[in-house]
């Protein structure tokens, strides 16, 4: 043993920490140590065995902060890992209330707007409102909670919002194989044909509104902000008439109409409805606001003998769920 008699009592203390036992004097924190002596004698004690390997106790702290974290997005290629279950719905809650800006917004009238859906906002990703949102996570999770088979799709999407959404409950249950359908012609709506759709006539003002248009390398850009853009968000660009019929769809488990007029739900139904596994939902996010689109969809349910009741959601979407 080495002999440290005579050394200061300062420099006995930091030989003590260096060996990893606990000082002289030292009493635990918050309390006082008793005076020392400038000068005296001391004999440390036998360093315990059980001190000698001190220095190597932080390896197994930092074995998990020496590697290097997963570059963002390599899980894209096996598949999004699924958020752990205690942070289930909070994360969804977070997603949703970015996409309706309601995390920024600070005006009472554009908040209770934004939460109903009945403004057209000039951030926001969606305009859907909180209520129609929540109705895409509960069908989503519904689906695959029961297993349903089939892929997600919306029609009609401006800025992506709810096909956001609909990526981010796929991440958060760790879904591997399904794809979000985006489709949409990324150029706004079309001009109505009221000879061919009478209903459609007063809608024309639909087709030269500016606002409703969002371009498709935005919406793609969208995506990737909430890190959700992966080679299963599959973008269909075009008039519905023109895409969806050819569309590589086999199944669907959720299908989501928002195309306002007619023609174009008409043109989302006749192509994608017999793609609806049952068990599955459709989703009508005007039905109860344009007389246009809820004639559509009358007319397609009666002519194909759908007998499902319809749900409200809020003032104006609506939802069944596929039996047969």
């Amino acid at each position: 043993m080495k002999d440290y008699t005579g050394l200061p009592s300062a420099t006995l203390v930091t030989i003590g920490c260096l060996l990893g036992g606990i000082a002289p004097g030292y009493a635990g924190p918050h309390q006082e140590a008793p005076p020392t002596t400038q000068g005296t004698a001391v004999e440390p004690a036998p360093t315990p065995p059980a001190v000698a390997p001190a220095p190597a106790a932080p390896a197994p702290r930092k074995e998990p902060q020496a590697k290097a974290p997963a570059p963002r997005g390599e899980y894209q290629a096996k598949g999004p890992p699924a958020v752990p279950k205690h942070f289930r719905g909070k994360y969804l809650d977070l997603v949703k209330m970015a996409l309706t800006d309601l995390l920024y917004e600070n005006d009472t009238g554009a908040i209770e707007a934004r939460k109903a859906g009945t403004d057209w906002p000039s951030r926001a990703l969606t305009m859907v409102g909180l209520k129609r949102l929540d109705n895409v996570q509960m069908c989503a999770e519904n689906v695959l909670l029961h297993k349903v088979p089939g892929d997600f799709i919306e029609a009609g999407v401006w800025r992506g919002g709810a096909t956001i959404l609909m990526k981010a409950i796929l991440k958060e249950y760790g879904d591997p194989s399904r794809v979000v359908w985006v489709a949409d012609s990324f150029e706004g709506l079309p001009a109505p044909d009221a000879e061919k759709y009478p209903v459609d006539k007063g809608l024309g003002f639909l087709h030269e509104e500016q606002a409703l248009t969002a371009s498709l390398p935005d919406v793609r850009a969208n995506f990737e902000r909430f890190g959700l853009l992966d080679d299963r968000v599959r973008f269909l660009k075009g008039w519905f008439k023109d895409t969806l019929h050819k569309a590589p769809i086999k199944r669907l488990a959720v299908l989501r109409l928002d195309g306002d007029m007619y023609e174009s739900t008409m043109d989302t139904l006749i192509p994608l409805y017999p793609k609806l596994s049952p068990g599955g939902y459709c989703i009508v996010d005007d039905y109860f606001n344009l007389e246009a689109q809820r004639k559509a969809v009358d007319d397609y349910r009666r002519e194909h003998g759908i007998t499902e009741p319809i749900k409200k959601i809020d003032w104006a979407g609506a939802y069944w769920q596929k039996r047969k």
